[in-house]
């Protein structure tokens, strides 16, 4: 982010910032004084309980980075083979294998020569 410069502003418009920030800072330290309460609270109730607050919180935790749920794929067939090393194969999604890479650099083809006869 960028800094303003301050020094072409008018003295309304910088009382006007400071008024702001010292709000924000103000908000932002009040947020932090009612998390450290409520999170004080919660470990008295856990260590009633005989709990660990922390262990619970980590069995909670989803073990995936996203919450959202993700959506189910199926499995798609490969399109296209190698056809000096039969073992590699390409669906066609995706980023290109380095193999057909070079088999279309190395033979000037197309790739619909890659194309898996069934």
């Amino acid at each position: 982010m960028r800094k303003p410069n301050f020094s072409k502003l008018s003295s309304s418009v910088l009382e006007g910032y400071k008024a702001d920030i010292d709000a924000e800072l103000a908000a932002r330290e009040k947020s932090s004084a009612k998390k450290e309460k409520v999170l004080a609270k919660m470990r008295s109730l856990a260590k009633a309980e005989g709990l660990d607050l922390e262990a619970l919180l980590d069995d909670a935790a989803p073990t995936r980075k996203s919450s959202a749920p993700r959506k189910a794929t199926a499995k798609v067939a490969p399109k296209y083979q190698n056809p000096k090393n039969t073992e590699e194969k390409w669906t066609g999604r995706g980023r290109q294998p380095k193999w057909v890479a070079a088999f279309l650099a190395k033979n000037g083809t197309k790739l619909e020569q890659l194309l898996i006869k069934k």
